[in-house]
This record gives C-alpha cells, sequence and structure tokens, in this order.
C-alpha cells in the first residue's frame, strides 16, 4: 500500500498571478494562492505596503515567497513596469475601487481587450453599486451584527474571510479560463465575506436563543476555580458525559436547555481546577479547553 502523501496538493502550479493590492486582504489571498502553488509577484507603490510599516512580522509572513518589486502606476514608467508584468500574468489581483482602477486604465473592458487570457479578481469593499463606498473590517462586521458592545472583534473576520474568497476566486477563474480559454472577471467584496461569516447568526444559532449561543447547557463558556473553560459538548453523547460528571440526572435535548443544567454544570465547573478539567477531557472524552482568566 503507498505511503499517503503529506504535501498539500497545487492546484495553482504553473499558474502566475500578478497582485497590486496591499494591506491585509490582498496579501493574504496571495499568500494563499502562493501555498497552493502560483507563482506570486506583486507590485507595490514607492511608498510600499502599510503593513509593512505597522507590522513587519505580519508582512513578512505574508510576503513569503513572493516576488516584491516597486512601481509608481501613476507614472509612465510604472506602467511600462505594470504592463510587463501583466503580459505575463494569469490572474491580476486588485484592491482598488472601481474608479481608481479606471483611472490606472485597469478597467475590466480594457484590460480583457488587451490581455483576452488574463482574468481579474477585484477586491472591494461592498459589491457592485456601493464599491465606491468607504469601509473597513470593522463596520462589514458591524453591518452584519458581528460587533457586540464595545469591545472590537478578536480579529479581522472580513479581511480574512474575504482573501479566502479571493482565492477561492483566483481557483475560479483559473478552471473558467481553462474551460473558455479567455479570462474572466471576479468581485470580492469584504462585506460580502462578513454577511457569508454572519450566515449562523441571521440563522438564529449564535443568538443567545440558539443551540450554540449559549442556551444550550453543553456549549458555553464557564468560570473555573482558576479560569475559565470552553464547553462544546453539543451532541448527545458528549452532553451525556459532560452531565454525568456533574452530576446531572438527565442529558436529553430538553434538559440541556434547563435552566437547572446550567446551574448544575456551572456549579461543578467552578469547583475544578484547569488542570482537573484537563484531565477530565481526556479521561471522559468531553470537547472542552481551558482557558486563562
Amino acid at each position: 500500500m503507498p505511503t499517503p502523501s503529506l504535501k498539500p496538493p497545487q492546484p495553482l502550479k504553473g499558474i502566475r498571478v500578478l497582485s497590486l493590492a496591499v494591506n491585509l486582504p490582498g496579501p493574504a489571498a496571495l499568500m494563499r494562492c502562493r501555498q497552493m502553488g502560483a507563482s506570486c509577484i506583486k507590485l507595490e507603490p514607492p511608498s510600499g505596503d502599510p503593513m509593512g510599516h505597522y507590522n513587519k512580522a505580519a508582512y513578512a509572513q505574508l510576503h513569503e515567497g513572493v516576488k516584491v518589486s516597486s512601481a509608481d502606476l501613476k507614472t509612465e514608467a510604472g506602467q511600462k513596469a505594470l504592463h510587463r508584468a501583466l503580459a505575463r500574468a494569469d490572474v491580476l489581483l486588485t484592491s482598488f475601487r472601481p474608479s481608481a482602477l479606471e483611472k490606472l486604465k485597469l478597467g475590466w473592458k480594457a484590460l480583457h481587450k488587451q490581455y483576452p487570457d488574463l482574468s481579474q479578481v477585484a477586491i472591494v469593499g461592498a459589491p457592485g453599486v456601493r464599491a465606491e463606498e468607504p469601509g473597513h473590517d470593522l463596520t462589514y462586521l458591524a453591518d452584519n451584527g458581528l460587533v457586540n458592545g464595545l469591545e472590537l472583534p478578536p480579529t479581522l473576520y472580513a479581511d480574512m474571510g474575504g482573501s479566502l474568497m479571493a482565492s477561492e476566486a483566483v481557483l475560479q477563474a483559473t478552471l473558467a479560463q481553462r474551460a473558455k480559454g479567455k479570462g474572466v472577471f471576479i468581485e470580492v467584496a469584504l462585506s460580502s465575506a462578513a454577511g457569508y461569516l454572519a450566515l449562523p447568526r441571521t440563522w438564529g444559532l449564535t443568538l443567545p436563543t440558539g443551540s450554540v449561543g449559549g442556551a444550550h447547557a453543553g456549549y458555553r463558556v464557564y468560570p473555573c476555580k482558576d479560569g475559565r473553560v470552553a464547553v462544546a459538548a453539543l451532541e448527545p453523547h458528549f452532553a451525556a458525559a459532560l452531565c454525568a460528571a456533574a452530576g446531572v440526572a438527565s442529558a436529553d435535548m430538553r434538559a440541556m436547555f434547563a435552566p437547572a443544567t446550567h446551574r448544575a454544570i456551572a456549579a461543578f465547573l467552578l469547583t475544578r481546577t484547569r488542570k482537573q478539567l484537563d484531565k477530565l477531557a481526556v479521561e471522559k472524552d468531553i470537547p472542552l479547553h481551558t482557558l486563562a482568566k
């Protein structure tokens, strides 16, 4: 029997991706494309990518294996450098507003006429007619009900979700080009990425009344003796193991939503240390993860 390969597939091997996108979503998408085997080139403005100034470590990881050059696209020399790169590229990745693309003579109609085999993946803030609106990760999350209270979200969900959609779009463009023999244009909106990530909340799953929003006693974050514990005992057999450890008589679905079950599990966990709960998770096959205070 052959030994399974641990090397991930390289579906974009041989594909040349040219990126003009700075900050986070574009470079993160380019990083994913490189991981899928693409040859990645990036043209940055003379001032560089802002990410390189405010977080050098992030910039370095995002651009590992990427050939980075500088070009002022507002000058004749910069335009020449751009078109030399475009002539060799399979996919162009951008993150400008549509009006800025037009000013740079990179509108899809003109671009497709000059380079019919080239595809373009255009990252924008909001889709269609809203693509000129100003916005950022935080505003897109807020618009989709993903910002609670005054706390900032723990990560940049719209940017990173958008980067995954953009790398997926590069794959889609590659397949379409191979099937039709010509390039295609795909727009990826960060607000749409936020909307996609918000679907579980839209469906009610993560609302306080939802099974994974806190209503189910087996799917919550509880305090423990020396920290916190994230419990994900949602399936019946996991819930039964949790309830047995906590001394709860019934673990059927109705019981897991009962206030008494919540109180019993909370009281049990509060008497246990993180070390004890980590041991319990292994011994009783309960999905939980302990956290510091």
